[in-house]
């Protein structure tokens, strides 16, 4: 029981006091669930954010729902996934209640400008620690690298491209190698 409650509150802090997303909220759910906590491993979280990227739902929430499965089963998934949701919506509710009001106030209309800039630190951040623990061999730093300048390119540009379709193309050209090269050797990380 303890464990429920400690995924519950854990998740709930997170939605209560994160802006801007998922994004925003992967350095912080790492910094507690990996580093504090030591509920899921590096690689766990880096999993866990490929996959939530690629499936339906908000980023978070599935890091929230995988983390608590794997902490305390279906239980622990349906505990964590209410604490990230349950504040957030409350938040939300509250401020569409007066949310024509609250922007007429400077004060507020500044503050939702800094939060703007937090929330791209956080991002930033989260991509930082994901690039610092990744793969150092060539090719995944050259899929990220492209992918990137590519994204960067279609943003700047507003090009028609979806960056599911940018993610899919990455996908293939990493199996592609991944099978042309064989499987590598579990020891050396050599062919097999």
């Amino acid at each position: 029981m303890n464990i429920l409650l400690d995924l519950f509150l854990t998740f709930a802090k997170i939605g209560l006091f994160t802006f801007g997303g998922g994004y925003a909220m992967i350095s912080i759910i790492e910094n507690i669930c990996v580093e504090r906590k030591q509920w899921i491993t590096h690689d766990e979280m880096m999993n866990i954010t490929v996959i939530a990227e690629s499936t339906p739902g908000p980023i978070a929430i599935n890091c929230a729902t995988f983390t608590g499965y794997k902490k305390a089963g279906v239980i622990g998934a349906l505990v964590a996934t209410l604490g990230m949701i349950v504040p957030s919506f409350a938040v939300i509710f509250l401020v569409s209640m007066f949310f024509d009001h609250i922007l007429e106030l400077t004060i507020i209309a500044n503050a939702f400008k800094g939060i703007k800039i937090a929330v791209g630190i956080l991002i930033l951040d989260a991509a930082m620690t994901m690039m610092k623990k990744m793969n150092k061999k060539k090719l995944p730093r050259a899929i990220m690298v492209f992918s990137a300048m590519a994204m960067l390119c279609i943003n700047v540009f507003s090009w028609n491209f979806s960056s599911i379709s940018l993610m899919l193309i990455a996908a293939v050209v990493s199996l592609t190698i991944f099978v042309l090269n064989g499987a590598p050797d579990q020891k050396g990380g050599e062919k097999a």
